[in-house]
């Protein structure tokens, strides 16, 4: 499910934006792109390190990362940063 997320800058702040970017809708993608990656190498490492440790788990951990993504969030022992808070 992809999501489609929209900002709202008030005119002060777009002209603040604009005197250090080129495109502030391309600076924001950008952002975005980069917060993903850095999350998606987090996300791989610690549930790498975990199936890694974890005696039940005995298949083999996906190269492709919608597999292995599909794979750690389908376990039990799997929570979201809202559901690790609640908790």
């Amino acid at each position: 499910m992809a999501k489609t997320i929209t900002i709202n800058i008030d005119d002060t702040n777009e002209k603040i934006l604009k005197n250090d970017l080129l495109d502030i809708n391309q600076w924001m993608q950008d952002a975005v792109i980069g917060k993903q990656n850095n999350a998606w190498k987090r996300f791989q490492t610690e549930w790498t390190t975990k199936l890694m440790n974890d005696d039940s788990f005995t298949d083999a951990i996906p190269s492709n990362k919608t597999d292995f993504v599909n794979l750690v969030t389908a376990r039990s022992d799997y929570k979201n940063r809202k559901d690790r808070e609640d908790t």
